[in-house]
């Protein structure tokens, strides 16, 4: 009969930590406002200066007018030190201030496309086409920092 109370005991024992370890949302921690968007990419060998160049007349230039229009916070580019390992090699993230900024809107789309003008167009529809000679997308994510308490 001991041994069944010790056994008793222990599970309920356990089971009140299992409880405590399970944290809530807003009383344990907190979400961030900043929404992440995330692609990554998977370069071929010896290939990563050749995308990057593209990026560069693309991408960057993209991310650039949008940040100077105030569309977005802030963008990065992240590179492994280890660019064989792994399924991805490199990050591209841009960071929006709340999810909201990331909802079609004709004037700001408007506002860019007048900014970027059509030869930026042009150029960036060709140097994209080239992409999938030297990159594969391999995953693209919407993230959000937990801010623990």
């Amino acid at each position: 009969m001991k041994k069944v109370m010790v056994f008793i005991a222990s599970i309920l024992l356990s089971c009140s930590a299992v409880s405590k370890d399970r944290l809530e949302v807003f009383t344990d921690y907190d979400l961030g406002t900043d929404i992440f968007s995330i692609t990554t990419v998977k370069i071929d060998p010896n290939m990563e200066d050749i995308y990057l160049a593209g990026l560069s007349q693309s991408w960057v230039k993209a991310v650039k007018i949008q940040k100077e229009l105030g569309y977005i916070k802030d963008w990065r580019i992240y590179a492994s030190d280890l660019p064989q390992s792994g399924h991805f090699n490199m990050v591209l993230m841009v960071v929006f201030e709340q999810a909201n900024d990331m909802e079609p809107n004709k004037k700001r789309y408007d506002a860019f496309m007048k900014k970027w003008g059509e030869a930026n167009q042009k150029k960036s529809q060709q140097i994209s086409a080239k992409y999938p000679e030297v990159r594969t997308l391999t995953g693209e994510y919407r993230m959000r920092e937990i801010i623990m308490k």
